[in-house]
């Protein structure tokens, strides 16, 4: 015979597998993210250049690194889509609707402008395929200028904020330790005042999505988060 209180206790250890579950997913599908993000955008570099030539001569030898990135940079979305959702996850029983709103908008954005940014550059590479008078044409600089703006500066300033969000969250409910928290503000800082200027320093991203991720998913196997996706082994300064 059941007692009572079991099944309301066979669903809560239900439901917390569940987070569990979904947590350890998440973090997952946060690292792959972070790799695919990572390898595309050094393709993208070394394949173009310099984002300030408008000739268009990386076409004639480097269109192969930028065409594999393309292909990658799908499957890097949905991964990030994963993560955004652990990011709400994380918050749990906290999560109030000024923090989702920011958190979910910026990091849609984010994502938004990437994939528009991949549109216009394989339309680069099939005007390319079609003419190869295309390669400096006033059309090229136009979508060339469109594209190295939106990846590297609209689509970025939009994960700064995503980063900002995130730490403000953990540092006010204590969900992160303040180890990983306070540098999430020199990266988003970063992002918005110093990509622009040094174009590597783009990678600190997903090196930061990573981190994050392996953090959480340590964490997660050691039982340190609770059902709401609150702390519970781990204190703001773990």
């Amino acid at each position: 015979m059941e007692r009572p209180g079991e099944a309301h206790g066979w669903r809560f250890t239900r439901r917390a597998e569940h987070h569990a579950g979904t947590l350890t997913a998440g973090c997952i599908a946060g690292m792959i993210f972070a790799v695919l993000f990572g390898v595309c955008a050094t393709l993208v570099r070394t394949g173009v250049g310099s984002a300030s030539d408008s000739s268009g001569t990386w076409l004639a030898e480097g269109r192969g690194e930028v065409e594999v990135a393309l292909a990658l940079l799908p499957f890097a979305g949905i991964f990030f889509l994963w993560f955004i959702a652990v990011s709400r996850q994380r918050l749990g029983r906290y999560e109030d609707r000024f923090v989702s709103t920011l958190v979910l908008g910026s990091g849609l954005l984010f994502l938004g402008m990437v994939f528009v940014a991949a549109a216009l550059g394989a339309a680069i590479l099939t005007a390319y395929a079609d003419s190869a008078a295309f390669a400096g044409s006033q059309t090229y600089v136009y979508v060339q200028f469109a594209f190295s703006q939106l990846f590297g500066v609209y689509a970025l300033r939009m994960a700064a904020v995503f980063l900002i969000c995130q730490a403000t969250a953990w540092l006010r409910h204590g969900l992160m330790p303040k180890w990983l928290a306070l540098p999430t503000y020199v990266v988003a800082l970063v992002l918005l005042f110093v990509v622009g200027m040094v174009a590597w320093t783009l990678l600190i991203f997903p090196v930061w999505v990573f981190l994050v991720s392996a953090y959480l998913l340590v964490v997660s196997g050691r039982g340190g988060v609770d059902a709401a996706g609150g702390p519970e082994a781990v204190g703001a300064d773990g």
